[in-house]
């Protein structure tokens, strides 16, 4: 289950990952779990980006490649990748991503706006950039990830339904 972000009122906890040599972060509040990439069952007729649907512990839980999402080069999946558990409303999808690199706490005021677009990312998707350490970071947007219609199809694969042609 997601929990609340331990932070004071001035930061928030960030989990960040690696996407396509870039790094991203998303509230540590939407993340349920991070897991190792295990075996994904393929969904018929399912939008490009989703890569099938896993059982956590008796959960069907339909899993994005993120890479597809945001029309990022594939480069397959390596030791270091990992699926990032999160929770969108009520749904809860798995995340593919490169790699999970550390959680940090960031203050609110270190969170610009984000250009229109980052990397080919779609400004739709983030919610702000951080410069920290020398490095920057690109917030996600987690609740915009999917598009209503996204967000309907993925709940039909998490209840088993057919996804309709």
């Amino acid at each position: 289950m997601a929990h609340k972000a331990e932070t004071s009122g001035n930061e928030e906890q960030i989990v960040v990952f690696e996407l396509a040599g870039q790094t991203y972060g998303v509230d540590i509040g939407s993340v349920a779990e991070i897991i190792r990439m295990e075996s994904i069952t393929k969904v018929p007729r399912a939008p490009e980006f989703v890569e099938g649907v896993i059982n956590l512990r008796g959960k069907i839980i339909p899993v994005i490649d993120l890479r597809l999402r945001f029309s990022l080069p594939d480069s397959g999946h390596t030791g270091q990748s990992r699926i990032i558990i999160v929770e969108i409303g009520e749904m809860t999808i798995g995340m593919i991503v490169d790699a999970v690199l550390e959680v940090l706490r960031i203050p609110y005021d270190s969170i610009e706006p984000p250009p229109a677009i980052v990397n080919g990312v779609d400004v739709i998707y983030l919610r702000g950039i951080v410069l920290w350490e020398r490095r920057m970071i690109i917030l996600l947007n987690i609740e915009r990830i999917l598009y209503a219609d996204e967000k309907k199809t993925l709940e039909q694969v998490e209840f088993g339904l057919e996804v309709p042609a």
